[in-house]
């Protein structure tokens, strides 16, 4: 219970203030989720799926937290910008962790479509939320009852049925404050049959203090629903980000996710995939770049319900200086999940030998008719790779860049958005040159 206790304090004090502007659904829920967060407490690193990332210590700074919803006295405009060329898309924002709608979108949403205030949203129209908030995040672990026992707001995307929205819908969450801040913020994503969307979620950091964020999304895809979610860590040394996503997937859906972490602090990532449904298909894709201290870790669960269904994964990590990776991924294919077919694959260059790369691949396989397939390597740089480049003229510094933008490039080319594509190429060649500059917690629009 090391940390925990002074957050229980806080939460049985000004349990008043947290719930008074707050629909009753988040409400009801936030009540459960704090009585099993006050039996167990944060996570210790004795337990297994927490061995090697010791979560509650980032904990312990004096956090200040906004359970008064004080407004951010912000100029997004002017303060944070975040485009990528010729990428038109619908923007919405999180400051911290309260939902600022972009004023200056001109184009109206698709008919039925909403992106919206989920405080709001569950305060007016609860039979819409009812089914679905926090049905899935229910079952997660400590920090993630924390993250409902606190959060006071998020925001909503829903996609009626038969929608298909041809524009990105983009999702910019800033860190911006003079004070260290504590962060809790929900998405919920329903996805009704048919429907089909790209989503891009943006974390960047304005702040050179330290943070904490915990983000717990939840995607709700029904028959013949197409997703394409990508994640995009831009924050700063300081911050420390707790993120959890859980999916639920009807028959002939689609899913595909690709996670990159370009600049962090302290990361931990958790991804959910349950297969509910004959024939639906998940890809997942991963990309963790660090160096310095950082600590960059990705869990990941794909559990096969059903027949007929598919999954692919690939997590690719760049560990640089004294720089710590994880990656725990587990396929679970269960007894009546026969026909499945499921590729894993990790791979991870650590560049120095005070980098640390912690992979446990896994397959827990319940059904005999199945192709499954997993494996995981760790290693360096190949030295006869570059001792050809050089022979050809290619400075030493140079054939490193070229041979670790090769290697992440496997991971990039899974982006299905041309320009976000192009864009990252260049990101991530300028985050190996150390030419990634920060305009204001943003580079996407250097």
């Amino acid at each position: 219970m090391e940390y925990a206790q002074e957050y229980i304090d806080l939460f049985e004090k000004n349990r008043e203030l947290l719930e008074k502007p707050c629909a009753s659904l988040l409400n009801a829920e936030r009540a459960k989720a704090f009585l099993k967060f006050k039996n167990n407490g944060f996570p210790g690193i004795k337990e297994e799926n927490w061995l090697h990332t010791n979560v509650s210590k980032r904990f312990a700074a004096d956090y200040g937290m906004n359970l008064g919803r004080i407004t951010a006295n912000i100029d997004l405009q002017d303060t944070f910008t975040c485009d990528v060329p010729n990428l038109k898309t619908y923007r919405a924002y999180i400051v911290n962790d309260s939902f600022v709608q972009d004023e200056k979108n001109e184009k109206p949403l698709p008919n039925g479509v909403i992106i919206g205030s989920l405080n709001n949203i569950a305060t007016n129209t609860p039979t819409l939320l009812e089914p679905y908030y926090n049905r899935l995040a229910e079952r997660g672990d400590s920090t993630v009852q924390f993250n409902t026992a606190f959060v006071q707001e998020g925001i909503v995307i829903y996609i009626p049925r038969n929608c298909e929205i041809e524009e990105t819908i983009q999702i910019v969450a800033l860190l911006h404050s003079n004070v260290e801040m504590l962060n809790n913020r929900r998405l919920l994503i329903i996805m009704e049959e048919n429907s089909k969307a790209s989503i891009l979620l943006c974390d960047h950091s304005a702040s050179k203090l330290q943070t904490l964020s915990t983000a717990v999304t939840e995607i709700f895809m029904a028959r013949g629903a197409s997703l394409d979610l990508y994640e995009l860590e831009e924050t700063s040394a300081q911050n420390t980000r707790l993120g959890n996503l859980y999916v639920h997937q009807d028959g002939d859906s689609r899913f595909n996710h690709s996670n990159i972490t370009l600049t962090n602090g302290f990361t931990r990532n958790y991804i959910e995939v349950e297969l509910e449904g004959k024939g639906a298909e998940t890809n997942i894709n991963g990309l963790a770049i660090g160096d310095k201290q950082q600590h960059i870790d990705n869990r990941t669960l794909v559990d096969h319900k059903v027949p007929h269904c598919t999954s692919n994964e690939l997590y690719k990590y760049i560990l640089d200086e004294e720089s710590t990776g994880v990656f725990a991924g587990k396929m679970l294919i269960r007894t009546d999940a026969q026909q499945t077919v499921s590729q894993q694959t990790n791979r991870n260059l650590c560049l120095t030998t005070c980098a640390h790369m912690y992979a446990q691949p896994q397959l827990e396989i319940y059904a005999d008719d199945v192709k499954c397939s997993h494996g995981s390597t760790v290693g360096q740089l190949d030295e006869n790779a570059l001792f050809y480049m050089q022979q050809r003229g290619i400075p030493a510094d140079e054939a490193r860049h070229l041979l670790m933008y090769a290697f992440a490039g496997e991971v990039i080319e899974n982006i299905k958005i041309d320009t976000l594509r192009d864009r990252l190429h260049l990101l991530v060649e300028k985050r190996f040159r150390g030419e990634l500059n920060h305009c204001k917690g943003c580079s996407l629009c250097k």
